[in-house]
């Protein structure tokens, strides 16, 4: 999908808080309301815009622990590494999954409630998954920033 000025735009807006009114988008973007929710619609529908979430304050809902997970495989063989995905993608603990280079295979990004729910996690996914070779795990002591924004460039040439 071709992006102009407008969109790029909004899809920074939008990041930034997907919960402003088209109102408020428009006083920033310079369209009409009604041009702004159909650009919105038009990115939705073109899978530009994947979906809209609540950022929520983890220490608000219970302080869970965030795990920084480095994965090692045994064998690289696509219908193993298409498995594991799938595994890793059906367990809402599993916030983000990167198939990465170097000594890691995967980095995963994991919350849990404490250590103990943590470690029955991991139990599960190398019991479940025999083609993982080994893991390392860091305990984020804190929150420094948190986000998913992907910063988009205003020039459409980039």
């Amino acid at each position: 999908m071709k992006l102009d000025r407008f969109d790029r735009q909004l899809l920074n807006l939008v990041q930034e808080d997907a919960g402003q009114t088209a109102d408020r988008l428009a006083e920033q973007v310079a369209l009409s309301p009604s041009a702004i929710q159909r650009r919105l619609r038009r990115m939705r529908e073109a899978g530009v815009i994947v979906r809209d979430t609540a950022v929520v304050d983890p220490k608000q809902v219970g302080k869970p622990t965030f795990f920084v997970v480095s994965l090692q495989v045994e064998r690289e063989r696509p219908e193993l590494l298409a498995q594991l995905r799938r595994w890793l993608s059906a367990h809402d603990q599993v916030q983000q999954v990167f198939y990465v280079t170097g000594e890691a295979d995967f980095v995963l990004v994991v919350t849990a409630p404490d250590t103990e729910d943590f470690d029955a996690l991991m139990i599960r996914m190398v019991s479940e998954n025999p083609n993982i070779r080994r893991f390392t795990t860091n305990v984020a002591l804190s929150l420094v920033k948190r986000g998913l924004t992907i910063p988009v460039s205003l020039d459409e040439d980039d």
